[in-house]
């Protein structure tokens, strides 16, 4: 049986979601829409997310298998308000 300390080990990364700078584009959608979807406002909105700063900002931890495609998303993003970073270094990846 995996242990819930064990589990939260496995989350490497932090993505960090500037929704206020989002125009709707849904290139993220596009990309990974196992995490992105765009919703009633036209923004996107990231699933499983922590909802900050009255939802101005998302946050979401990550583990190594979604690395990729999450990088793939950011990249796509057209205003560039993805950001994913390194919670062992605090290394920004994008």
């Amino acid at each position: 049986m995996i242990q819930k300390n064990e589990i939260s080990e496995k989350k490497h990364y932090k993505v960090s979601f500037d929704r206020v700078g989002c125009i709707g584009a849904a290139a993220c959608v596009a990309v990974a829409p196992k995490f992105w979807q765009i919703v009633s406002d036209g923004k996107a909105d990231l699933a499983g997310a922590k909802k900050l700063k009255n939802n101005e900002v998302q946050e979401l931890e990550l583990d190594e298998q979604d690395l990729q495609v999450m990088k793939e998303a950011a990249e796509a993003c057209p205003v560039t308000v993805i950001h994913i970073e390194d919670k062992k270094t605090g290394k920004k990846i994008i």
